[in-house]
C-alpha cells in the first residue's frame, strides 16, 4: 500500500464526489482514478479494497463536515447557538456533494456491517460530543431533540431543495430554546 497522505487525501476525497454524483455502487477504484484525475489503477494502490475505500470516506466525509474549533469560541446565549446552526447549513450547502455522500455512505452501511460500525461510533462520537459542548454552554433547550430537528432540516433542505419556506431554521431554535 502507497503511503503519501496528501495523495490518499485526495482519492478519498475523489471517492466522496463519486458517492454523490453516482451512488455507492457507482463508486469503483477506476471511478475514483478518473475523479482524482490520476492514473489508472492508483487507487487500488492505496486501498486493499472497496470495503477499505467506503470505510475511509466515511471517516474524511466526517472531517470535511465537523465544525472548526474557532466556530465553538464564542460565549454561550441562544443567539449563538442560532449562530452556529447558521454555520453548520452553510458549511454542509458549501460542501453537498459531502452530505449527498454521508447520506450514500449510510444506506450502505445498512449492507455492511463493519462500516455501520465504523459509522455508528463516529456518529456517537460528534452525538456525544454535541451534546457536552450544549450543556457546557449552558445552552437552552434539549440538545438530542435540536440534533434531530436540525438533522431532519438539513436533510429536506439538501435533498430537496425550496420544499421548506425560509426561515425554518430561524424557527427551529426559536421553538427548542
Amino acid at each position: 500500500m502507497r503511503t503519501n497522505p496528501e495523495r490518499r487525501t485526495a482519492l478519498v476525497d475523489a471517492a466522496i464526489e463519486v458517492l454523490a454524483a453516482d451512488g455507492a455502487r457507482g463508486l469503483t477504484f477506476r471511478s475514483v482514478d478518473v475523479a482524482a484525475g490520476v492514473p489508472h489503477g492508483t487507487a487500488s494502490n492505496y486501498f486493499a479494497n472497496r470495503d477499505d475505500l467506503l470505510l475511509q470516506a466515511g471517516l474524511r466525509v466526517h472531517d470535511r463536515l465537523g465544525p472548526d474549533s474557532a466556530d465553538l469560541d464564542q460565549p454561550p446565549s441562544t443567539e449563538f447557538l442560532g449562530a452556529l446552526l447558521g454555520l453548520l447549513r452553510a458549511r454542509l450547502s458549501a460542501d453537498r456533494s459531502g452530505y449527498l455522500a454521508l447520506l450514500e455512505l449510510r444506506l450502505e452501511a445498512t449492507r455492511r456491517p463493519a462500516l455501520q460500525a465504523a459509522l455508528a461510533r463516529r456518529v456517537r462520537e460528534n452525538l456525544d460530543e454535541t451534546m457536552r459542548l450544549h450543556r457546557e454552554h449552558g445552552l437552552p433547550g434539549d440538545p438530542l431533540l435540536l440534533y434531530l430537528a436540525v438533522g431532519g432540516y438539513m436533510l429536506e433542505q439538501l435533498t430537496l431543495p425550496g420544499v421548506l419556506p425560509d426561515g425554518v431554521l430561524e424557527r427551529v431554535v426559536r421553538e427548542f430554546t
